[in-house]
């Protein structure tokens, strides 16, 4: 059965779809068969792996509406052995009306998802950077939230809100659910800040916190501008060398 993973933080800019695309790819690396489902109506996880918003007829959306079935909105990646992509375009903003009074509407994802379960190992949804009824969607469908955080200054803010939501997932609709872990992004080694919010984190947060620190990285940055993945795009780059270690480090996990 595929381990489902939800990468999710309410605050913006915080390297969650960067997480999303990289993470993806070196687990397809790694030999690992990956389904990737983008719920953030940005789209930037399906421009990201390449795929052209504009020509896709089925996506998350058509999904949740009932207007397709998961297979008729999987799209296969042409670059990237491995990978298959749910993909999301800005229609999906909508769906949170047209989710209004639906019966069981927390678990329409999951319904879905259950059909294909078992033909990958990972599961990777990137969740949209707001707690609604979408990012419950998510919830319901996961194993395991893995939480992204910035290290700047702001880092905690809004991750006890995070956290409760986590905890009413689990104690009302999930009751699986676990946090995977927590892996600090755009970590700059010059600086004080950087290792003071680690340490921070450390202290107060009551999760794993994986050893893999993702650093502020200008190829990562370019990487999606090209629609390739840091393992394509710069393969030797610090990026990808960290995103490698983040997928080995997820594969031995023997305790979720």
């Amino acid at each position: 059965m595929g381990r489902v993973i939800a990468i999710a933080n309410q605050k913006g800019g915080v390297g969650k779809t960067t997480t999303s695309i990289n993470l993806s790819a070196c687990l397809a690396e790694a030999g690992k068969k990956v389904l990737v489902i983008d719920t953030d109506p940005q789209g930037n996880t399906t421009s990201g792996l390449g795929l052209d918003k504009d020509s896709i007829d089925n996506t998350i959306y058509e999904l949740i509406r009932n207007e397709c079935t998961i297979k008729q909105c999987m799209c296969k990646v042409d670059n990237i052995e491995n990978i298959t992509v749910i993909p999301s375009t800005v229609e999906l903003a909508g769906a949170e009306i047209d989710l209004i009074g639906l019966p069981e509407r927390e678990y329409i994802l999951k319904n879905a998802v259950d059909y294909i379960r078992d033909d990958y190992d990972f599961i990777i949804i990137d969740c949209p950077p707001s707690l609604n009824m979408i990012t419950v969607n998510a919830m319901t469908t996961a194993d395991t939230v893995l939480v992204p955080i910035q290290c700047e200054y702001y880092a905690l803010e809004g991750i006890a809100q995070l956290l409760h939501t986590i905890d009413l997932v689990q104690e009302r609709l999930n009751p699986r659910l676990q946090i995977e872990g927590v892996v600090f992004t755009m970590y700059d080694a010059r600086t004080n800040l950087s290792s003071d919010v680690v340490d921070a984190v450390k202290e107060n947060l009551n999760a794993t916190v994986y050893n893999t620190i993702i650093p502020r990285n200008v190829r990562l940055a370019e990487a999606p501008s090209h629609g390739l993945p840091i393992n394509l795009y710069d393969a030797k780059s610090s990026g990808a060398e960290s995103y490698r270690n983040l997928a080995k480090e997820i594969i031995g996990r023997k305790d979720l």
